[in-house]
């Protein structure tokens, strides 16, 4: 059994979009027991107001407004072109000409119309900027929507920073639904497995879902394969491990797949759970890890890094 399993799980992380990137959640009113700033703004939104000194058409203001929006959209930021309404952060489109280049800038603004920071985006011709073409817009507004969800994890991870109870302090708590569909002991051996290697993290499982911070549950498919050499049928084994936040926002999916004996996990799983189980904790513990952006560095302060920029 152990030689014929020797090199099972053939591992592959099927992440969902929050899952495999950074993605900062800076909107997020966490009520009562926020802490102050982005973590108690009362809209989940992002403003975009077409720019007035961008160096484009009235008509290319629009055009470049629209696509910043939809870059952000596209990055799971909850961004609006509209004008700023009273209590919104908001995204400050501007330009700064350098000989024959055009600079596209990028603030960030707080609902009191502070700069919290500004992002630069490559340099594009005087020229070709001032002609409005859609194909130089667009590709600016894919680099400029990357500054910005720099910027905005920045700052999530000062607010998490200045929280002494948020994830930079702690440990996530995980409440563990357990493994099902599995042939034999799978059910149990999986969810045991896990659990004893979830010790070694620096999150903690729990039996229930009181002021968990993220869901995990297990499913176990097995489907028929083809029938192999010499006739040896085979099956095809996939197990997912997914990761849900608390508000049932999917995390992502770690996927394992391999192509086994038929049956041949009829009966107990023995060090194939574990095998199993400590490859998806590790998987589980970094899903969490970039979901929660608790590993990014905090934004510096804009006012101290002004003044210290003043005086070189």
């Amino acid at each position: 059994m152990k030689r014929v399993f020797s090199n099972f799980l053939s591992f592959s992380t099927v992440c969902l979009l929050s899952g495999c990137l950074s993605v900062p959640h800076p909107f997020e009113n966490r009520g009562k027991g926020g802490n102050g700033g982005i973590a108690t703004a009362p809209t989940s939104r992002l403003d975009v107001p077409v720019p007035s000194d961008s160096a484009l058409t009235p008509e290319g203001d629009k055009l470049w407004a629209s696509q910043v929006t939809q870059a952000l959209l596209d990055q799971s930021v909850p961004a609006i072109t509209q004008p700023v309404r009273r209590g919104d952060w908001w995204l400050r489109l501007h330009t700064e000409r350098r000989g024959d280049m055009i600079v596209p800038l990028y603030s960030v603004m707080t609902p009191q119309g502070e700069v919290r920071a500004t992002q630069e985006g490559p340099a594009v011709p005087a020229s070709s900027w001032a002609m409005t073409s859609p194909e130089v817009l667009r590709d600016a507004s894919q680099q400029g929507a990357g500054q910005v969800v720099s910027i905005l994890t920045g700052i999530m991870a000062q607010d998490m920073e200045e929280d002494p109870h948020s994830l930079k302090h702690r440990g996530a708590r995980i409440w563990f639904q357990g493994v099902t569909g599995a042939p034999g002991d799978g059910d149990v051996s999986l969810a045991r497995a896990f659990t004893v290697m979830f010790r070694e993290m620096k999150d903690t499982i729990q039996t229930s879902g009181s002021d968990a911070d993220f869901v995990v549950h297990t499913t176990v498919h097995m489907t028929d394969g083809p029938p192999g050499t010499r006739n040896h049928p085979q099956q095809n084994i996939r197990i997912e491990w997914r990761v849900t936040d608390k508000a049932g926002n999917e995390v992502g999916i770690a996927t394992q797949l391999h192509e086994i004996p038929a049956h041949s996990l009829d009966g107990m799983w023995g060090d194939i759970a574990v095998a199993a189980a400590g490859e998806a904790a590790g998987a589980v513990e970094e899903m969490i890890t970039r979901y929660s952006s608790r590993d990014a560095k905090p934004l510096p302060d804009a006012a101290k890094s002004a003044a210290k920029n003043k005086k070189k």
